[in-house]
């Protein structure tokens, strides 16, 4: 792309979702090296204690896991600030960047394999995330975190919600005590599910956040409390069942199918909360009149 296609882009897109897109750039590069950083915590605590993978929590008391997890938090909270700036359908699919980091880094520190197919899928995500950045949408404008909340209890949005749950429950009491350990969508399909949860909820966090900081205080509204609590239960369950998948399969593995699932899922209850794609639609047909 030359130096004036760029430009078009950049003219294109908000200073909020170049903030966003920044932010998440930093957030992937943080989350890539983490799971490295804790995939080599729970080898090591599964040598001396019980494998996270069936079961076991003794990677608690493992250092590097703790090392890895402070470098998670690290971007999540870059990610967090992102989604405060723009759509999610922007910020998720940049999270392709840390498949590559973690893929690379799977190979030189943890001496996994990446076979073909595996780089070619890696590409895919990339080209397909780059797609999605250059034609984001803007951000709707949203005033309180009641609006949200407003836009979380419509009836398709609901909905959706319940047939997570559902989903999460079936997989968790069903299939994973029969299959986790040698099917990996089963635990990569809870914390993709989960995730696709907790980002509405994070992204919610982080307009109250925007709006308390430029003065309009959106603490005082319970809303702001409801949405904290869900990202709490989603944000332990994706951890737990990460860490099961990291323990049993290839990070090599796990990150791309992880990536593609959660990022798949996000864009899905994003669309239908905030209805990111509407405006473009109707712009798109009024422009066709």
């Amino acid at each position: 792309m030359d130096t004036q296609s760029w430009k078009d882009v950049y003219k294109g897109m908000s200073s909020d979702n170049i903030k966003g897109l920044v932010l998440a750039l930093s957030s992937s590069l943080f989350i890539g090296a983490s799971f490295i950083i804790k995939k080599k915590g729970l080898k090591k605590a599964g040598a001396s204690g019980v494998r996270a993978g069936v079961g076991g929590y003794s990677y608690l008391y493992e250092t590097l896991w703790w090392v890895g997890m402070i470098t998670m938090i690290v971007g999540e909270v870059a990610n967090f600030a992102a989604y405060a700036f723009a759509p999610a359908i922007l910020v998720t699919p940049l999270g392709a960047l840390s498949i590559i980091i973690s893929a690379v880094l799977a190979r030189i520190i943890l001496r996994e394999k990446l076979h073909t197919f595996g780089i070619l899928g890696c590409a895919l995500c990339v080209v397909g995330s780059i797609t999605i950045v250059l034609h984001a949408p803007q951000e709707r404008e949203i005033q309180s975190v009641k609006e949200v909340w407003d836009l979380a209890t419509e009836p398709a949005f609901l909905l959706y919600a319940v047939a997570v749950i559902i989903a999460v429950l079936i997989l968790i009491f069903h299939y994973l005590p029969q299959y986790g350990q040698t099917h990996i969508m089963f635990y990569i399909g809870v914390c993709s599910l989960m995730g696709s949860l907790s980002v509405m909820s994070v992204k919610a966090l982080g307009i109250a956040l925007k709006l308390t900081l430029s003065g309009t205080n959106q603490l005082i509204y319970p809303q702001t409390w409801a949405f904290t609590l869900i990202v709490i239960v989603c944000v332990l369950t994706q951890m737990n069942y990460l860490n099961k998948a990291l323990d049993t399969f290839n990070t090599a593995v796990v990150s791309p199918i992880y990536y593609v699932m959660f990022t798949s899922l996000t864009i899905l209850a994003s669309i239908i909360m905030f209805k990111d794609w509407c405006s473009q639609f109707l712009k798109a047909s009024l422009n066709g009149i």
